[in-house]
């Protein structure tokens, strides 16, 4: 099993960046690929990105491709959201999750963390 703790959201204005974190601890970090997801108020969870377990493979999705950038540490457990010219319909929690193959369907992902708020003003 695995722990997983988001950090890194907050308030920005519209074109700014942010960079989310999530710590990971418990079973070996190495052995999940992980996946970022996020959640508007009314609307269902949507996929944002994905990295395998080594970080050689990523997925990024549709809405955000060219503006957000998934990497991870394994030597410091943890997996990074980097958000750049961040949009007003950007606002969501976003949350980490871990699974045991790349994957962009949240029903995949095996443990979730709680989640960071992240909002855009205009």
């Amino acid at each position: 099993q695995v722990q997983l703790v988001e950090s890194g959201g907050g308030l920005v204005q519209a074109g700014g960046s942010l960079r989310l974190s999530c710590s990971a601890s418990g079973r070996t970090f190495s052995y999940y690929a992980m996946g970022w997801f996020r959640q508007a108020p009314g609307k269902e969870r949507e996929f944002v990105a994905a990295i395998s377990q080594s970080g050689a493979r990523t997925v990024v999705g549709d809405s955000v491709k060219g503006r957000f950038t998934i990497s991870r540490d394994n030597a410091k457990n943890t997996v990074y959201l980097q958000m750049n010219s961040l949009k007003p319909e950007d606002t969501a929690v976003y949350s980490c999750a871990a699974t045991s193959g790349l994957a962009t369907n949240r029903y995949s992902y095996d443990y979730w963390g709680q989640g960071t708020q992240v909002t855009v003003s205009s």
